[in-house]
C-alpha cells in the first residue's frame, strides 16, 4: 500500500518489491544456465514485467505524472512478450511463418495511436489481454504434446504454467476493468491501491510461469540425427513399436534433453503421427509414456542396486526430485524410498 502523499517518511511502492522480486528472478534464470540454452523470449518477458513494476512505482507511488502515458505502452507488450514465450516450446516449423511474427507488435502500436485519445486505452488493454489469453488457453487445450521442444521431465509444468499465464492476463484484464468502474464512481480515489495489487499478482504471476516455463526448454541439439527414413502412413502399432525400440535398446529414455521433437527426428516420422499414436494405444500423453519408461529404469535400479535414490534418478533420465517423486508416485502409487523398502523386502521373503 502506498504511504499518504503528505507523509515525510520514506517508503518504499509495492510495485518496487515487486520489480526486486522479478529482478531476483530474472538473475535466478541467467545464473549457471548454459548462454544456449536461455530462452530470450521469456528473459524478454521478466525483464518488461520488472520495467513495468518501476514504472508504475514510480507514477502512483511518487506521482510522477509524466509516466501516465507510458504505462499501457510497455503493458501492451506483456500479452505477445507471453503468447512468443510459449511458442518457443513449439518447434519452429510449426509456429507458422516468421512474417506472422510483426502482427504481434499491433498492440502496443494501437496503443501508441490511442495516447491521441486515451480514454480509450483501458478498453484497448481489456480486449488485448482476454484475446491473448484465450490465444494461450487455445494452445493448451491438445495438452502436453503441443510443448514439442519441452524437456519430457517438465513438459507437464510448463503446460501448467501455459494455463497459469492465460488466468494471469485475465486477472489482469480484469483489474483493468475495476480501474475504469473505478474512475466512473469514486473519480479514481483506491487508483492507487488496485494498481499496485494488480501490478503485484498480475506480473508476479506472469514472471513465475515464465521461469517454471523456461527451465522446460531443451538443450538445442548439434544436429538433427533421423535413424531411418520417414514413412508415409505407418499404424499406430508400427510406430510405437519403432518409438519402444529408441527408447529402450538405444535408451533414449534415459537423455534428459528428450523432447517430442527430437524424437520424431530420431524416428523418422512427424510429431503428430507419434502423439496420436500414444494417446490411441497407450491413452496417454508423450510426456507420461516417456516417463513411464524412465520410472521402469529408476525402479529396476532401486531394485537391483544400492544406488542412491538420487543417483537412479539421474541414471533414469530426471533432472529434479520434485519432477521425479511426482512421476514416480504417478506410476507406482509410493515414493521412490518406500517403494524401494516394499520390493526388497517382498525380493528377501520370496
Amino acid at each position: 500500500m502506498f504511504a499518504p502523499k503528505d507523509s515525510p517518511s520514506i517508503f518504499l511502492p509495492l510495485p518496487f518489491v515487486v520489480a526486486l522480486l522479478l529482478l531476483t528472478l530474472l538473475a535466478f534464470m541467467l545464473r549457471g544456465e548454459e548462454p544456449e540454452r536461455r530462452n530470450r523470449p521469456f528473459l524478454a518477458l521478466v525483464a518488461l514485467c520488472a520495467l513495468q513494476s518501476v514504472v508504475v512505482g514510480l507514477r502512483w507511488g511518487y506521482d510522477v505524472a509524466a509516466l501516465k502515458l507510458v504505462l499501457p505502452v510497455l503493458a501492451s507488450g506483456v500479452p505477445p512478450l507471453v503468447l512468443a514465450s510459449f511458442h518457443s516450446l513449439i518447434r519452429r516449423d510449426e509456429r507458422g511463418a516468421p512474417g506472422g511474427a510483426w502482427i504481434h507488435a499491433a498492440p502496443t502500436i494501437g496503443v501508441l495511436v490511442l495516447v491521441l485519445a486515451p480514454r480509450y486505452i483501458d478498453f484497448a488493454l481489456i480486449v488485448e489481454y482476454v484475446g491473448y489469453a484465450l490465444a494461450l488457453l487455445n494452445l493448451a487445450r491438445t495438452g502436453t504434446d503441443v510443448l514439442e521442444e519441452a524437456r519430457f521431465e517438465s513438459a507437464v509444468a510448463a503446460h501448467r504454467a501455459l494455463v497459469i499465464a492465460a488466468f494471469s492476463l485475465c486477472l489482469s484484464a480484469l483489474f483493468d476493468l475495476v480501474i475504469i468502474l473505478d474512475f466512473e464512481w469514486t473519480k479514481g480515489a483506491n487508483i492507487g491501491l488496485i494498481v499496485s495489487n494488480a501490478n503485484m499478482l498480475g506480473l508476479l504471476f506472469i514472471g513465475l510461469t515464465a521461469m517454471v516455463a523456461d527451465r522446460a526448454r531443451a538443450l538445442p541439439a548439434a544436429r538433427a540425427v533421423v535413424d531411418e527414413d520417414p514413412v508415409s502412413m505407418p499404424q499406430d502399432r508400427e510406430i510405437l513399436d519403432r518409438i519402444d525400440h529408441l527408447l529402450v535398446s538405444q535408451k533414449l529414455a534415459r537423455d534428459e534433453n528428450l523432447t517430442l521433437s527430437r524424437l520424431a527426428r530420431r524416428a523418422g516420422l512427424p510429431a503428430r503421427q507419434i502423439s496420436t499414436a500414444v494417446n490411441r494405444l497407450a491413452g496417454k500423453n508423450v510426456s507420461q509414456y516417456i516417463n513411464d519408461f524412465r520410472i521402469a529404469e529408476a525402479c529396476r535400479l532401486l531394485r537391483e542396486t544400492d544406488m542412491s535414490v538420487t543417483a537412479a534418478m539421474l541414471e533414469s533420465g530426471f533432472q529434479t526430485k520434485s519432477n521425479f517423486n511426482r512421476e514416480f508416485r504417478r506410476v507406482t502409487a509410493l515414493s521412490p524410498v518406500a517403494w524401494r523398502e516394499q520390493n526388497r523386502a517382498g525380493a528377501l521373503a520370496a
